[in-house]
Formats: C-alpha cells, structure tokens, sequence
C-alpha cells in the first residue's frame, strides 16, 4: 500500500510536469522507482492523479469551456466552432491511440525509447528556439480548422511515451503560427478532452487494481496533483511572457542518463 507521503510526491510531480513540456511520464517513471511503487496498482494510481491535474486547467480556463456550450458572437472559439476545432486537434492522436496502444505498451515502455524521446523532444525544442517562426495568430479566436488539425498531427507524436504531449502541441502551434504563450495556452485546453479520454480508457481496464483502502491515498494524490498542476499551468505561462522553451530543452537532456540508470528492472 503506498504512503501518503508517497502519494504528496506523485501528486506533486504529476501536477508540476503533466503540462509542461518535459514528459510526465519521465517523470513518474523516477518517482516510482525512488518511492519503490511499482506495478498495476500505480499505474492505475497514476491515472487518478492525472485527472486532478486535468481538472486544474478546466477550473483555469472555466471562461473558455463554458464557451463551447453556446455559441458567443464576439469570440469565434466558442460554441459548435469551438468544438470542432478542438475535436480537430483531438481526433488523430485518439485514433491513432487506439490503433497503436497495445503496442506502445509492449514496445515502446523501454528505458531506449523512453529516453530517445526525451532527447528527440529537446533537440526539437532547441531548433525550433534557434529561429522561432513568426506569429501569425493571436488569440485563439483566429486559429481556423486546418491550424487546429496540423496540431493535432503533431500531438501524435506524444504517443510516444517520452515525447511530452505539451512539449509536441506547443510545438506545433508554433510551427503553424502561434506565439509561444497563445501556443501553451492551446496546448493544455486541447489536452482535456484528450487526456480525460485516455484515461477513462485505461482505468476501464485498471479499476480492479484498486481496493476500498486505496481511497484516501487516491484523495489526496488527486488533491496535490490539481492544486501542483494549476501552479505550474499559471507559473508557465507567465514564465512564457519573458522566456523561451530552451531551459525545457537542456532540462530534458538532463534528464535522460537519469532514465537509463533508475528505470525499474524486472
């Protein structure tokens, strides 16, 4: 059964790296190890806690999504247009999700592969840094299907346990025209739906790991994880007024010899 201090320190990593864009995964990887929590019952565990941290960007960003509910004539991000566009971006990782998912757990869950995408993620970071495009959109309310789609695409690549989600959205919203904040900002609207559908997924198939015990320690990692995540989602994008996505870059480097020598063995 896993401490509460454990479950603090999973919600805590979980919250401060599940948006940001240096793998999540990594991370949980480490923490697990270090805390000798292992197995089905934290990967399961791992799923509940990221459902706090998806729950932190809905309450950030509440405006935002109640405006999907109905259609605003001063904000073209909103009602039935807001919902394709959003299902635009959701809609090739979630297909291709399910086509690929029983190999990425067999295949792709390696020390190699995990690390590989950290390292592939920072070089790309670090080119795309080395001559930032130029912003051509800048609110949300000016990003159109095909923008929305070309994310999407790019957000495949976060199938690739490793890779970061965030680190592959931002990256192609700025790719395809946005600023690094207007950039971010997409990145974690457009990870609810697709987050929370992932993870529903999985726990359909996990719930049993999980025991009347669990409750309180299920609480309290799901508590953590929503108040760490909405620090690190407020503290981000401020950070991305001033800065750039480089210090991501050098800090997943770093990460890497850490995967290789700590990750779990049989």
């Amino acid at each position: 059964m896993i401490s509460l201090a454990a479950a603090v320190i999973l919600g805590i990593v979980e919250g401060l790296t599940e948006f940001l864009p240096v793998s999540s995964t990594g991370h949980l990887i480490l923490a697990g190890y270090l805390l000798d929590f292992k197995g089905p019952k934290a990967a399961t565990f791992e799923i509940v806690i990221q459902m706090g941290a998806i729950l932190s960007v809905v309450v950030i960003y509440w405006p935002r999504f109640i405006g999907l509910l109905r259609t605003d004539p001063a904000s073209r991000f909103s009602g039935w247009r807001g919902l394709l566009l959003l299902a635009a971006t959701s809609a090739p990782a979630a297909l291709l999700g399910l086509l690929v998912h029983r190999l990425i757990k067999t295949h792709l869950f390696t020390p190699l592969t995990v690390a590989g995408a950290l390292a592939v993620g920072a070089l790309a970071i670090l080119v795309i840094e080395a001559r930032p495009p130029a912003p051509r959109i800048a609110s949300l309310d000016e990003l159109d299907f095909k923008q929305a789609l070309g994310i999407g695409l790019f957000q495949c690549l976060s199938l690739w346990p490793g890779f970061s989600r965030s680190a592959a959205t931002i990256m192609g919203a700025m790719i395809l025209g946005a600023g690094r904040r207007l950039a971010a900002e997409y990145s974690f609207i457009a990870a609810v739906p697709l987050l929370l559908a992932a993870g529903c997924f999985e726990l359909a198939g996990s719930w049993n790991q999980l025991s009347a015990g669990d409750l309180l320690f299920l609480l309290v990692g799901f508590v953590v994880s929503f108040a760490s995540a909405w620090l690190a989602v407020k503290g981000f994008i401020h950070l991305l007024g001033r800065a750039t996505l480089r210090p991501f870059a050098w800090y997943r480097l770093a990460l890497v010899p850490l995967i290789l020598i700590f990750w779990p063995k049989d």
